[in-house]
Formats: C-alpha cells, sequence, structure tokens
C-alpha cells in the first residue's frame, strides 16, 4: 500500500477513536489530560528506549503497554486508551513505522478500554481494593491483547503491507509469542506502580 494511504488510514483510524471518545462523554480535567500526556510520554520511552527487537517480524519485548493499563487503573478506560494508543503509535511513526501506528493505535485503546472497564465498572477498584480485583483488571485488557494483536497483524501485514500469506504467518506467529511475554511483563509492572501510586494519587484528588 502507498505510504500516501497508509496516513490516510491512519487518520481515518485515529478519527474513529476520537468520535468514540466523544460518545463516552468522558470529561477531561487539566489534571487528567496532564496525566495522560505524562503516561503517554512515558509510554513512549520504555518502547523506544528500552524495547528488545524479537526477530525480523517488527516486534519486541517492551513495557510500553504497562502504562497504558496503570493510567486505566488509576483514572479510566478512555484516558488508559488515548495514554496507550498516543505514546506508542508515536513510538511506531518516530521508528519509522507509520503502517504499524495504524494497528498500534487501535491495539492500545482497546487494552485500555477494556482494563478501565474491569477495574472501574466490574470491580470499582479503590485504594483500599485486594491485589486480586487489580490483577484481573490489570490483566484483562493485556490478555486481550494476546489475540487481537495476532489478528490486526495478519491483517495489516497481508492487505496494507501486502505480504504474501505464508510470510505472513511466521511474522503472526512471532508477534504473538512476543505480545504473549509482554502481557506477563506489563501485567506485573502495572500493579506494582497502581498499588505505590493509587494511595499519593487519590490523596491529590
Amino acid at each position: 500500500m502507498p505510504i500516501e494511504l497508509m496516513w490516510l488510514l491512519f487518520v481515518l483510524v485515529v478519527g474513529t477513536v476520537m468520535i468514540f471518545v466523544v460518545l463516552s462523554h468522558t470529561k477531561f480535567t487539566v489534571r487528567k489530560i496532564s496525566m495522560i500526556g505524562l503516561m503517554a510520554a512515558l509510554s513512549f520511552v520504555a518502547y523506544e528506549f528500552f524495547r528488545i527487537p524479537y526477530g525480523s517480524s517488527g516486534a519486541s519485548f517492551h513495557l510500553g503497554n504497562t502504562f497504558t493499563v496503570l493510567t486505566a487503573l488509576l483514572m479510566d478506560g478512555v484516558s488508559g486508551g488515548l495514554a496507550g494508543a498516543i505514546g506508542l503509535a508515536l513510538a511506531d511513526i518516530m521508528a519509522g513505522y507509520p503502517g504499524y501506528a495504524i494497528t498500534t493505535f487501535i491495539l492500545k485503546f482497546i487494552i485500555g478500554i477494556t482494563s478501565g472497564f474491569f477495574a472501574h465498572k466490574v470491580f470499582k477498584i479503590d485504594e483500599n481494593s485486594r491485589i486480586l480485583p487489580i490483577g484481573i483488571s490489570a490483566a484483562s485488557g493485556l490478555i486481550l491483547n494476546v489475540f487481537t494483536d495476532p489478528f490486526l497483524g495478519y491483517f495489516r501485514d497481508r492487505y496494507i503491507f501486502g505480504q504474501p500469506a505464508k510470510i505472513v504467518n511466521i511474522l503472526v506467529k512471532m508477534s504473538a509469542t512476543a505480545t504473549l511475554i509482554n502481557t506477563i511483563l506489563s501485567t506485573i509492572f502495572a500493579i506494582l506502580l497502581y498499588m505505590a501510586l493509587r494511595k499519593v494519587i487519590k490523596k491529590e484528588e
């Protein structure tokens, strides 16, 4: 696919997500916007400077998703989704992978929305919650990503990049392995950071 069409598709994806954000009636205060920006920056740094490339699939081991989930736990799913989508899509673009930014934006937003839903709608976690509901909430979005990442990755590689199906199958399997490991690591770190920060954040509200 020509690079111009990739950028057009990316803009359409971002626009669609923004429409969803508006329809969700999420209230954005200055504090919340600042937190989203900070977490997006941390996601970007965690991926751009501390990732470990895995094979030739474009996959890597990193902790960028940690801050998507952490934001969802501390605030809400929309905020978490935006933090991860902005930070990690920007990291893909800066790394020279605008095609990857398309699926990254979608996938990270889904992670945030899912973890936020379980954290604040299902378990209604607060600064006194036990570790089990926190852990389930953190893991929920990341576990879903284990399935959605290979699915959208196949679509991207096959129909956006135009790669042969045989090669795409190999790349998707490699990517799925990295995604699973990232899920385990990001879940652990998100839980630890949330446990450390939740009371501090609550006092500042």
